[in-house]
């Protein structure tokens, strides 16, 4: 399913005016006296919670629209009404994450429209035409875990005592790159139990449904698939292969003996090329020591894929080793391009730094439980809050004055938590006079955003 943004398409107001277009999509199963609340009132209310960074965000204002006769849930999203906590729940637990999608594909095409996807792309190989790759680094998080609460898309665990939890894990892509700090959220996709299946769902497979899905689109944006040594086995390359992509793997020793036996008898055989670059930085240096070959045996068989091997080991001037790590990838290794592609294969710890570890220490709390549901709604709440993310970023890369704010205040907190304390208490017009506004507090000149 796909609908163009409404209105502008790099603006605050553009992208929330589609959401509520996708919204009114929801399923609703409603009829009649039952339907107090609109569907897209109850999407938009649960996304302004996580969009402001405020759980208290709609309770606020409730008590301005009561003493004010308006309020920032009307100017800022749209809303019409603005639903009980509880009915929100009930309202969208029946909607799949799924229908979320079309939203990050938009935005995304947004971006690339607009000439900012392109800054995240690098230079692979010398045989590369075109743009350049674009950096897609696959991880899975866990956000939810409990004994007690659960609802059919958990993952159930048997402990060996007994006992059983209840977990959901969601794999979040992301674009990255070893140039820039913001990553891109992608569409998610979660570890849920598959009809038709009698085994477990896992990170691998649900990544691998997330390709599938997605392969088409992305394979036209040249992309290399990153992932840390759980996606560097020959069945998750085959289908990264098959799809028109490109892979570059984290790949441990203790994961594949038989291409670490066949790089021990290479290097005995001098066959192992090696690359070595000094670093500076101030009064420090460091030598990165890159040993690669192409072409060797993923795995034991004569069906083994063959695939092309890098090493990294960095060391200070004291001889310390500060870094080894090791990839495999199809991207043919030459000594003019083996940094470059140790680089990109670095990059996917932003997938844990800058996404990951954000949404769950930097105010999106998403290990929290807004509301679980007995359907879809924690997944569904995890999309809203991963979308958010994405908004928040789209902002930082297209809007001015929400950069200079970002950069202005000390961290994300205090940017948010300013955002919190004049929304309480003041209703605008539209997020660019809330932008205005605080600009204006800091005595800052307001930067064009066109």
């Amino acid at each position: 399913m796909a609908f163009p943004l409404v209105g502008s398409p790099l603006d605050f107001k553009g992208l929330v005016a589609s959401l509520r277009e996708l919204m009114q999509r929801f399923p609703d199963k409603r009829t009649g006296k039952n339907c107090v609340y609109a569907m897209e009132d109850a999407a938009l209310a649960a996304f302004a919670v996580f969009t402001m960074q405020s759980p208290s965000f709609l309770a606020y204002q409730r008590t301005m629209k009561q003493t004010k006769g308006q309020s920032n849930a009307h100017t800022l999203f749209g809303m019409n009404l603005i639903p009980t906590d509880n009915c929100i729940r009930n309202l969208l637990d029946p909607v799949a994450p799924s229908h979320v999608t079309p939203l990050f594909e938009q935005t995304f095409e947004a971006l690339n429209a607009g000439g900012h996807i392109d800054p995240f792309r690098v230079s692979l190989s010398s045989s590369q035409n075109g743009a350049g790759q674009l950096l897609i680094a696959l991880d899975g998080t866990s956000y939810h875990h409990s004994h007690t609460v659960h609802c059919r898309q958990c993952t159930k665990i048997e402990h060996r005592k007994g006992e059983v939890s209840y977990q959901h894990t969601v794999v979040t892509p992301v674009v990255v790159s070893p140039e820039r700090n913001q990553v891109i959220a992608l569409a998610p996709e979660f570890v849920t139990p598959q009809d038709g299946h009698d085994k477990q769902d896992c990170e691998t497979a649900a990544a691998k449904r997330w390709l599938t899905a997605h392969g088409a689109r992305i394979k036209a944006l040249n992309a290399t698939i990153l992932g840390d040594d759980l996606y560097s086995r020959q069945p998750m390359c085959e289908t990264v292969l098959g799809l028109g992509l490109h892979f570059l793997f984290v790949c441990k020793p203790s994961s594949h003996v038989t291409l670490t036996e066949s790089i021990k008898d290479l290097t005995a055989q001098g066959a192992i090329q090696t690359h070595q670059v000094l670093r500076r930085k101030g009064k420090k240096a460091w030598t990165d020591t890159y040993r690669f070959v192409n072409h060797v045996p993923l795995r034991e068989g004569d069906d083994a894929l063959a695939v092309n091997w890098l090493e990294l080991t960095t060391q200070d001037a004291a001889g310390k080793q500060t870094y080894q790590n090791a990839w495999i990838t199809q991207h043919a290794l030459d000594k003019a391009h083996v940094a470059k592609v140790a680089e990109a294969g670095r990059a996917r710890w932003r997938i844990e730094n800058g996404n990951n570890n954000v949404l769950k220490t930097k105010g999106y709390h998403l290990e929290h439980n807004f509301g679980h549901g007995k359907k879809y709604l924690s997944s569904l709440l995890c999309t809203f809050n991963l979308l958010a993310f994405l908004l928040h970023t789209f902002q930082e890369i297209t809007n001015q004055k929400y950069r200079v704010l970002r950069a202005t205040l000390p961290t994300r907190k205090s940017f948010f938590d300013s955002i919190r304390a004049l929304t309480t208490f003041m209703c605008f017009d539209s997020f660019e006079a809330l932008l205005d506004f605080m600009l204006r507090g800091l005595d800052i000149d307001a930067p064009d955003s066109s």
